[in-house]
């Protein structure tokens, strides 16, 4: 079993979400998140006053998925939300040893 962590923009979540959907991914955690990678934020202007935003409001989504459905839940992530501009986002994936559904009991990947 693989865990896929997306962050990505949040107007790319809908279309994340249908993609995964799509190809048979049943369940996610989706929460907010903030932060900042190479473009380090970015200054606004409001009301004449400039100022900087350290930390960019992201998506992060995170999936557990069977080996065999990994690089499809991948390849659905990076086509969607890709725009081709500086702060996209980033993929981390990381081996899951188990996953147990608490109110069956299942283990492995039929708890998925």
């Amino acid at each position: 079993m693989k865990k896929i962590e997306a962050i990505i923009k949040p107007f790319k979540l809908d279309e994340v979400k249908e993609a995964l959907s799509e190809i048979g991914i049943q369940g996610m955690t989706v929460s907010e998140v903030k932060g900042f990678g190479r473009q380090k934020g970015h200054k606004e202007t409001y009301r004449g006053a400039e100022y900087a935003i350290e930390f960019v409001p992201k998506i992060k989504i995170e999936v557990v998925v069977s080996n065999a459905l990994a690089d499809r839940a991948i390849q659905a992530i990076v086509s969607k939300a890709k725009t081709g501009t500086i702060g996209d986002g980033k993929i981390f994936v990381t081996d899951l040893s188990q996953a147990v559904r608490i109110r069956t009991g299942e283990s492995g990947d039929s708890a998925l």
